[in-house]
């Protein structure tokens, strides 16, 4: 495979959004906000027709910029778009990239006091900019998200608490089920944080913005961990908690906090099981040999939408043997399936 950029049969913008939500945020990140916005093929010649619209939402550390990293014998993921939709074999649609970075690596497009708003921005902002822009079929069920690993956390969650907006999902391998996925990897932090900074994240953040990252062990990796902990279990103050203390043992009124977010959970509540119900489509699938056990979230998450009620039609489920890292050959198969059933 050639290692250069493919010419598109559809066509990429590259707009930026002025947010008026993520102005004045608490960490003083850009309220300007660069998007990704794939058109298909035949957008500009047929000027009547209008399209379903598919939002992806990156993973941990990704952004606008980095949908179009090229790796070592793989396409980037807007190539691939561009090939699914290019072949004819399913319906267009518009995919919008969006971008909810925050100087922690992101925002898990919750609302935080400690970051943000970046869930109202993504709802109540991003969408209708974009149906004042483009040609969309303006409504929920012409609208899904789909992402993997925090992305496919974002397409879990946004449409429980959002119905009126998004009428199906695509998750790979999505945070989920927190007490196996994140519970696995806490104990494993705490003690690079203990080693490496004698137990103190502020001590780690001084230290994080004063080098390149990515320079000393544990770096992403307890990064990750504030992030999270900014997005669920910050105070009102904007203090951020972290659900662990110095032995690596939880803390259970921190953890808790985070459980609440847990999409397994939430498709428990009564309100939330009926907007499952209400979606059209649902995409769930995670590698068998997932390093973080996303494995057991999706099948967890599966088992949640059938005891809401989704019927078994409207879902797609596997379990595919692969690991964590190798999973974005699979985002065609679910944009496809995503459009046929929007289209």
């Amino acid at each position: 495979m050639l290692p250069y950029p493919a010419v598109p049969a559809g066509r990429f913008e590259h707009p930026v959004i002025d947010s008026v939500t993520l102005r004045g945020n608490p960490l003083g990140d850009p309220h300007r906000r660069p998007l990704l916005v794939y058109l298909p093929p035949g957008y500009d010649e047929d000027r009547g027709r209008r399209y379903p619209v598919i939002y992806v939402t990156p993973g941990y550390g990704g952004h606008a910029g980095t949908w179009f990293n090229r790796t070592p014998f793989r396409r980037p993921h807007p190539e691939l778009v561009d090939a699914l939709y290019a072949s004819g074999d399913v319906p267009p649609a518009i995919v919008v990239f969006a971008d909810g970075w925050t100087r922690y690596g992101g925002s898990q497009f919750l609302n935080s006091p400690a970051t943000g708003d970046y869930h109202f921005y993504l709802c109540d902002e991003l969408v209708p900019w974009i149906d004042a822009r483009y040609r969309t079929v303006a409504d929920r069920d012409h609208r899904a998200l789909a992402g993997k690993s925090t992305g496919g956390y974002v397409a879990m969650i946004t449409p429980m608490l959002r119905p009126d907006l998004f009428g199906a999902l695509a998750t790979h391998a999505g945070d989920a089920l927190f007490d196996v996925g994140y519970r696995s990897e806490l104990t494993r932090r705490a003690r690079l944080l203990r080693d490496l900074y004698d137990g103190s994240y502020d001590r780690f953040l001084k230290e994080f913005h004063t080098r390149v990252p990515g320079t000393k062990p544990g770096d992403f990796e307890l990064m990750e961990v504030y992030a999270y902990a900014s997005a669920y279990s910050a105070d009102e103050d904007g203090t951020v908690r972290i659900p662990f203390d110095d032995t690596g043992a939880l803390l259970p009124e921190v953890w808790n906090r985070w459980l609440a977010w847990d999409p397994v959970l939430l498709a428990t509540r009564p309100a939330h099981a009926e907007a499952l119900r209400s979606l059209r489509a649902v995409w769930i699938d995670a590698g068998n040999k997932d390093e973080y056990y996303l494995d057991f979230g999706a099948t967890a998450f599966h088992r949640a939408l059938r005891s809401a009620g989704v019927p078994d039609d409207r879902i797609t489920f596997e379990l595919f043997d692969g690991t964590h890292g190798a999973i974005e050959y699979r985002y065609p198969l679910a944009l496809g399936w995503l459009s046929e059933r929007m289209g």
